[in-house]
């Protein structure tokens, strides 16, 4: 059971991997993928049902999760997609868990990531929660551009609610508030989830937070504080959106959120010597 003091990390491979142009081996994920199961994160993020023109790195995400080794160990799966032929191919696999789906409040960004408006992306995403809720599984609603608007278009906090309060009601039960392009402060991500937590209590909200080096422990703290329990976040702060910008901003790095984790002695039920294999299984897959 969870308590104040044990925090929830979603370990995502599948954020690190889609930018990368250079095609990683489909054995070498599998190696990767299998090392971080041995962690003991909750959960896995660890591919995608998307064009493999859209994210030609992460084709082979059925070769992967057949070559995973998932006998021993208690972290569930989530895949992303991100249309009704995505959803339909994830929910063959037993072995998934959750199903992921990108749902921005920024037209812009919206027609960028899955070629869909705001109004064609939401009646979709309600297709696939049903989906989901008939397969017995869950829905990850990414709220994409969370925290700020790089195209000009209105964005507010009052926005953010009113999407929140409109995924909940379609049944939306976790989520994450996504910092696409690292525009989060801290006073923006307690505003947020010291308002969003209370107000809906059937909701599991989460923190995607991308981050620069400087200001990690900040962005950490505040959602922490605000009362959020449930953090993404990819060893060395490997990926980024690749649709968001040319410049990506890189993912809240594992370590870090795990130094925040013993300076607030708190739990996240992990195995520190296998994070250690995993971190240097990570140094040789990713491009340095």
């Amino acid at each position: 059971m969870q308590t104040d003091s044990t925090i929830k990390i979603i370990e995502c491979p599948r954020d690190a991997m889609q930018g990368i142009h250079t095609f990683i081996p489909t054995a070498q994920k599998i190696d990767y993928i299998n090392a971080l199961l041995k962690v003991g994160f909750d959960t896995l993020d660890f591919g995608s049902f998307v064009s493999p023109k859209a994210i030609p790195q992460l084709r082979d995400t059925s070769m992967v999760l057949r070559g995973l080794d998932l006998r021993k160990t208690k972290t569930k799966l989530l895949a992303i997609v991100a249309n009704k032929r995505g959803a339909e191919e994830a929910l063959k696999f037993e072995e998934i868990d959750y199903l992921g789906y990108p749902f921005s409040i920024s037209e812009i960004f919206q027609k960028r990531n899955t070629n869909k408006s705001i109004a064609e992306s939401q009646k979709l995403l309600g297709k696939i929660i049903d989906m989901a809720v008939r397969k017995n599984k869950q829905v990850v609603a990414y709220l994409s551009m969370g925290f700020g608007n790089p195209y000009r278009e209105p964005w507010s906090v009052d926005i953010v609610e009113r999407w929140v309060s409109k995924l909940a009601d379609m049944g939306a039960r976790i989520i994450s508030l996504s910092d696409t392009i690292g525009t989060s402060n801290p006073d923006s991500i307690h505003y947020l989830f010291s308002n969003l937590i209370p107000a809906f209590p059937q909701v599991e909200f989460g923190a995607h937070l991308h981050t620069t080096p400087d200001s990690w422990h900040e962005k950490i703290e505040a959602a922490y504080e605000s009362g959020c329990r449930r953090f993404d976040a990819a060893i060395k702060g490997f990926g980024g959106c690749p649709m968001a910008a040319d410049d990506l901003v890189g993912n809240m790095p594992t370590e870090k959120l795990l130094s925040f984790v013993q300076e607030k002695k708190l739990s996240a039920g992990l195995n520190p010597l296998a994070f250690e294999s995993a971190y240097n299984v990570a140094l040789r897959t990713f491009p340095l």
